[in-house]
């Protein structure tokens, strides 16, 4: 096996989100209620807390061990400045607000990226999302199928928008209104819509539980892991303006089958 085979490193992307998990599950259930996880408010008006702190200084630390040359963009400490041609982008707690509440719906995210010349991402070359506090993980590369739980993950194959479950993270679209109009549209179109939120939606999509997840406003850390997981799966993963992308600030998952219906409505 190549040190930089797909498999490789899509064995490392979900290692990697278990440790990172794991740092975080122990701080889990902790939150406001026990007085033991104080809630900090960083700058973009989100939570912050030492659980997403201490994750992502496990991630690192994890890859300074096995690949110190690559750089690593994380949502709480940064990007390195090596000029690799290859990133890590970790987000250690996706679903921060869910996870003060004590709702088991979040998870740690990992996506090893090409890194181009100058900074820019190319394409994501493995990616997984971890759920420690329901016990899933779901892991792809490109070529090397989508995996959850160690068992094959495919899309499913629901036709019609009347049979299909929708989802979002943010019901309100509070950080774009301008978006709430198109949203209403594809809810009113599905036969049920739910805000299961954050990563959790795209799990749902990527593994047949549900047909489509929508967010107007993404991060990189956000998306990144994410559209492996959804293609390897069957699915189709897009920005808001249908465009096959993580790092556009917007995200569309579906399966293959509802694909040009959802964005559509999104775009109509």
């Amino acid at each position: 096996m190549q040190p930089d085979s797909p498999t490789l490193l899509l064995h490392a992307a979900a290692d990697l989100a278990r440790v990172a998990g794991d740092v975080a599950l122990r701080h889990f259930r902790a939150g406001p209620a026990g007085g033991a996880l104080a809630v900090e408010t960083k700058g973009d008006g989100s939570p912050v807390t030492a659980a997403d702190r201490e994750a992502e200084e496990a991630a690192r630390a994890w890859l300074a061990a096995r690949y110190p040359g690559d750089d690593i963009l994380g949502e709480e400490f940064g990007r390195s400045a090596r000029g690799a041609g290859r990133c890590w982008v970790l987000d250690p707690i996706d679903g921060t607000k869910t996870f003060v509440r004590g709702v088991p719906l979040w998870g740690t995210l990992v996506a090893c990226v090409e890194q181009r010349p100058g900074g820019a991402f190319g394409e994501v070359l493995a990616g997984a999302a971890y759920f420690p506090a329901v016990g899933e993980l779901v892991a792809a590369a490109p070529g090397e199928g989508c995996w959850w739980n160690g068992t094959r993950a495919r899309t499913s194959t629901v036709d019609t928008l009347a049979a299909a479950t929708v989802c979002t993270t943010d019901p309100k679209f509070s950080h774009r209104p301008d978006r709430h109009a198109p949203w209403r549209r594809l809810e009113d179109a599905a036969g049920l819509s739910r805000s299961w939120g954050d990563c959790y939606g795209y799990l749902l999509v990527a593994t047949g539980r549900a047909e489509a997840m929508v967010d107007a406003v993404v991060g990189d850390w956000d998306t990144a892991a994410l559209l492996p997981v959804v293609e390897e799966a069957g699915g189709r993963f897009t920005s808001w303006e249908g465009v096959r992308t993580a790092f556009v600030g917007s995200a569309v998952a579906t399966n293959a089958a509802l694909a040009g219906p959802v964005r559509e409505l999104l775009a109509s």
